[in-house]
């Protein structure tokens, strides 16, 4: 018998996810992690309504919520000061559940992650471990791990490589990185500011937009930047260098005299500075046998619209689902080889977004501003609202359907007399919702796949009709959630409920033969 089921190297935020994931759907799981304390300083900052949702699927969403900072969206001003691209959440409604943006402090979040693997006795946690090699076969995985104590070799079924953007693990298997073309060089400030901040000479502020509550790009040409509101007192400031600039020409007097015209009269303190280059990188391989690359491991996107770290929890949540259902021996392995035809997709989507913002954001050519702010005032009408429009449906094990490859709603329901969110009365896992009563239900079809049946109007009440509506939108009767929150696919008439039961049979096993395992 194989030591564990999975092994996850790396505990960061994605890799803590993962392992949470996983412990809840009773897998047996090990965690390595080199490390032994969380990094103490903050590194991503941003998550959104799909991550709170796989939180709260996690059943850790209520000690998130209470450190996290609820905001509005993202808004863009030009070198006059005004407004060019307002994307923004204030007086908008939450159809998943959640608000669409939040800000966090990493170390707080991961040993929120940390603390939860210790609700689960199938879930092991090492730290200051760190994997030396792996091997594989058609088996299984052998990890050679260097830990105080010595070294060791365990055995998994699977890997999910968390271990960031410079992954040894990728590097070992080969994988290689293709490069979109984007590379420059800032200077990231976190600083702890007791007070507001002040935003001297901002104009055309949309009504309801509160700036306190606002990330702030600013594209200016004399000195690009990004203003975030951390929680709490948490602030964080992104300027680019200049041409001729490093991070060796700007010392601590140089960072407070950045910082200070936004900072007034507010007592404030520099937490960190530091210089990256924000890249978008996409891994060309995110499965090399049993192995998966997930988060920066397989990707890493520019921060102008805050999805890096999401888009790892999107990794982990697509992967969790599937190795429980493979695991349980309700589906062959093939199930996991469409994990990077789904994500990929999605993951260049947002990064062409964020790559094409990025090259607006750093113009320094004053007469080019000037242009690109009068082209983009004159399309404020772009269907990309809010950051979450960026997340494109996937594509993969759906159904040719309305609505399929959607993520799905989240509203406020009842069932036995308990109102609150659709996850939380479905028990997530596979749901099918269907109107009423739907003729031809196979009962034992359902079990034998572990899916959940729920009728509108007689198991859930659901109140505000968000239910009914999107149905109705989507010319269904029934619609399959897949335990990711994505729309596997609709189906209406009589029959409708079974027929999705069969249809979602048929796509797994179609994946055996997706690509090659």
């Amino acid at each position: 018998m194989l030591d564990y089921d999975v092994v996850i190297i790396g505990c960061g935020p994605v890799g803590g996810l993962a392992a949470n994931l996983l412990g809840k759907a009773g897998v047996r799981t090990l965690v390595v992690e080199r490390v032994a304390e969380p990094h103490p300083l903050p590194r991503a900052v941003h998550i959104d309504h799909e991550v709170m949702r796989l939180f709260q699927s996690a059943g850790l969403v209520d000690r998130v919520s209470s450190l996290v900072r609820d905001t509005q969206g993202h808004m863009h001003i030009g070198a006059d000061g005004g407004v060019i691209r307002y994307m923004g959440t204030a007086g908008r409604p939450r159809p998943f559940g959640w608000s669409g943006d939040y800000f966090f402090y990493q170390p707080e979040l991961e040993a929120v992650l940390r603390e939860g693997l210790g609700r689960f006795a199938e879930v092991d946690l090492r730290l200051g471990v760190e994997c030396l090699g792996i091997d594989q076969d058609a088996r299984g995985v052998r990890l050679r791990l260097a830990a105080p104590e010595g070294e060791t070799v365990v055995s998994a079924r699977w890997v999910i490589a968390c271990d960031g953007a410079s992954s040894p693990t990728r590097k070992a298997l080969g994988v290689v990185l293709d490069d979109l073309d984007f590379e420059e060089p800032w200077l990231v400030v976190d600083a702890e500011v007791d007070g507001p901040l002040v935003f001297p000479g901002f104009h055309h502020v949309p009504e309801g937009a509160d700036l306190q509550q606002l990330s702030i790009m600013l594209c200016d040409p004399r000195r690009p930047a990004t203003i975030v509101p951390g929680r709490g007192n948490h602030r964080r400031w992104e300027f680019m260098l200049l041409p001729g600039e490093d991070e060796t020409t700007l010392d601590a007097d140089a960072v407070e005299a950045l910082v200070a015209p936004w900072v007034g009269s507010a007592p404030s303190r520099i937490v960190r500075a530091t210089t990256y280059r924000f890249h978008g990188l996409i891994a060309e391989t995110w499965k090399v046998g049993r192995v998966f690359l997930a988060g920066d491991a397989a990707h890493q996107t520019p921060p102008f619209f805050g999805q890096g770290m999401c888009h790892g929890m999107r990794d982990v949540a697509n992967l969790a689902w599937k190795l429980e259902r493979v695991l349980s021996g309700t589906a062959p392995d093939g199930l996991l080889n469409g994990y990077q035809q789904e994500r990929e997709p999605q993951v260049r989507s947002v990064i062409a977004s964020a790559v094409e913002a990025g090259r607006y954001i750093c113009m320094l050519d004053p007469v080019r501003a000037a242009e690109r702010d009068a082209e983009m005032r004159a399309r404020q009408g772009d269907p990309v609202r809010t950051a979450a429009d960026l997340i494109t449906p996937i594509r993969g094990l759906t159904l040719d359907s309305p609505g399929a490859g959607k993520r799905f709603i989240q509203p406020s329901v009842r069932l036995a007399q308990q109102e609150g969110l659709l996850d939380d009365a479905t028990g997530g896992g596979l749901v099918i919702l269907s109107r009423g009563e739907q003729g031809g239900v196979e009962p034992t079809l359902l079990q034998r796949l572990r899916i959940r049946h729920f009728r509108i109007g007689m198991d859930l009440e659901d109140a505000a009709g968000d239910l009914g509506r999107w149905l109705d939108e989507h010319q269904a009767d029934a619609v399959l959630l897949r335990p990711d929150f994505y729309v596997f696919g609709t189906a209406s008439g009589t029959g409708a409920v079974s027929g999705l039961a069969r249809d979602f049979r048929h796509a797994v096993a179609a994946e055996e033969t997706l690509c090659p395992a």
